[in-house]
């Protein structure tokens, strides 16, 4: 396949810092949902506060990211295969979708168990809905399933890039950087 000119196929420098600090936010939260501890535990107190502020941030940054690709696009694809080019699509889409919905399930789920999402360190609560012991469930098993769809997701993803970079020597990966 050919290569093409990286000066002019790279995604812009908001883009690419959109995409990095959003990936880095979710392996935060990822990470600090892993270690939080037992219920009752200062340790778990403070591991949650750092996954509701990854979750929040990464809310907030979608936002500002759908944004500038609304209004900068995106660099043309390099898939000149059809199904590659649709696959990458589906994949881009349920990743931004992933980006909004994960965080939203997450605050749905503390609401509805009856409290604010407290960011620490600033007198910010977030409260979308009121206490609704079902829909918490609900929230909860979804947020819990899609989190765990998407690390795949995530992860063939990465691989794609990999597999573009090492096997189709095309400049997919390093328009990202």
């Amino acid at each position: 396949m050919a290569t093409y000119s990286a000066a002019t196929e790279r995604y812009t420098k908001p883009a690419i810092f959109f995409h990095w600090v959003i990936f880095l936010l979710i392996a935060l939260a990822w990470l600090a949902i892993e270690v939080r501890g037992p219920k009752g535990t200062d340790s778990r107190a403070f591991w949650s506060n750092v996954h509701f502020w990854a979750g929040s941030l990464v809310l907030a940054l979608a936002v500002l990211r759908l944004a500038w690709r609304l209004w900068r696009g995106a660099p043309a694809g390099i898939d000149s295969i059809a199904l590659l080019s649709f696959l990458s699509r589906l994949v881009h889409l349920a990743l931004y979708l992933f980006i909004f919905v994960q965080p939203l399930l997450g605050i749905l789920m503390i609401n509805a168990g009856g409290h604010p999402v407290t960011l620490a360190g600033f007198n910010l609560q977030i409260a979308l809905i009121g206490p609704d012991p079902a829909a918490r469930t609900f929230f909860k098993d979804a947020h819990v399933l899609i989190g765990n769809l998407f690390y795949w997701v995530i992860g063939l993803h990465a691989l794609a890039a990999i597999a573009h970079h090492v096997v189709f020597r095309d400049n997919t990966l390093r328009r990202m950087f």
